[in-house]
């Protein structure tokens, strides 16, 4: 199993490429940042800083969306960093959440999406592709590699993400909503004629050590509150119980009423009161550290092949230490 460390990219800049630095030391091979020009710092060029100053991690969005930056603009800022840097760049994409809302705008369709992974995938990899109905190829790639990866929820999103991606990553870390996904996706896969095994799966959750639970929960409480967003519009779209959608993910938005993005991702985020312990810890991992490892284990086993480590809360350096000692180690021997 792979793991990845998932950071906001919070001024100053360089904090995030020292976590980045640390990450990798503990064996980390992959690091991701949120991306929503208007909350955060622009990540692509921390990016750039990041794969100067470490050795072979691979980093990319978590995530990005069709609708931000124009196709062409983001496939040539991948492949000027892999020219740059090696072929060390992975692109997580989906509809847009926070980078749509805060600026007045919805979430990109499954339509759009659909036709950008293969677009951003193919210019940056140096294969023309039709941009607005224009003939498009970036001539100077030479060699380029893209990994589109694809972060869904939802029936029709999870047939997406196994039609077309490379990768799909599911922000949850739920046995039974992984176990449900996955199989969604590979269905997916199969039935578009592709290898349902090529397909690499990332849950990605907050990960909190320690023995203290009360504490951890209020630390990574605000990730209900995130992925209630995206639970909120399933049920929009398919009703609050729906054979399409499982009861274990929809329910507990009930007591859910607004949500303000300028505390989108924080710890004591005030919109995710709603959120009860009990999808805590079903959606994050805490605890001990052999909590972790028994919870990953099951993971892998349903055949995850990344975890990636939400680390926005008070322990930053100490999970990642944490991780890199004892929870790595016992999933990569």
């Amino acid at each position: 199993m792979d793991f990845g460390l998932v950071l906001q990219t919070d001024p100053p800049a360089s904090a995030v490429v020292g976590l980045m630095r640390r990450a990798e030391r503990n064996g980390f091979r992959y690091g991701w940042t949120f991306d929503s020009a208007v909350l955060w710092q622009e990540p692509f060029v921390i990016y750039s800083r990041i794969l100067e100053h470490t050795e072979k991690l691979t980093v990319g969005p978590m995530v990005t969306n069709p609708g931000t930056r124009t196709w062409e603009v983001t496939a040539s800022t991948f492949a000027t960093l892999n020219d740059m840097y090696g072929n060390r760049t992975v692109c997580g994409i989906g509809r847009g959440d926070s980078a749509m809302r805060v600026a007045g705008r919805r979430p990109n369709t499954l339509a759009r999406l659909g036709e950008a992974i293969d677009v951003i995938r193919d210019l940056a990899e140096g294969r023309e592709a039709t941009v607005d109905g224009q003939p498009v190829r970036i001539p100077w790639v030479k060699d380029g590699k893209l990994p589109v990866w694809m972060a869904a929820y939802g029936p029709k999103a999870l047939a997406l993400a196994g039609q077309k991606a490379d990768g799909f990553i599911l922000q949850l870390a739920d046995p039974f909503l992984t176990e449900w996904m996955i199989k969604a996706v590979r269905d997916a896969a199969a039935d578009a004629g592709r290898d349902p095994d090529s397909v690499t799966i990332c849950v990605a959750a907050p990960a909190y050590v320690g023995d203290d639970l009360d504490h951890a929960r209020e630390q990574c409480r605000w990730f209900g509150g995130m992925v209630g967003n995206h639970v909120a519009d399933l049920v929009a779209r398919y009703g609050e119980h729906s054979a399409m959608v499982p009861d274990e993910l929809t329910a507990y938005i009930a007591g859910r009423s607004g949500y303000d993005y300028s505390h989108h991702g924080r710890t004591g985020n005030p919109d995710t009161a709603f959120v009860p312990d009990e999808i805590v810890d079903r959606f994050c991992l805490l605890g001990p550290a052999q909590a972790h490892i028994e919870k990953l284990r099951a993971l892998r086993d349903m055949g995850v092949d990344q975890f990636a480590v939400y680390n926005m809360h008070d322990a930053r350096e100490a999970t990642i230490d944490a991780y890199g000692s004892e929870i790595i180690p016992a999933l990569t021997d």
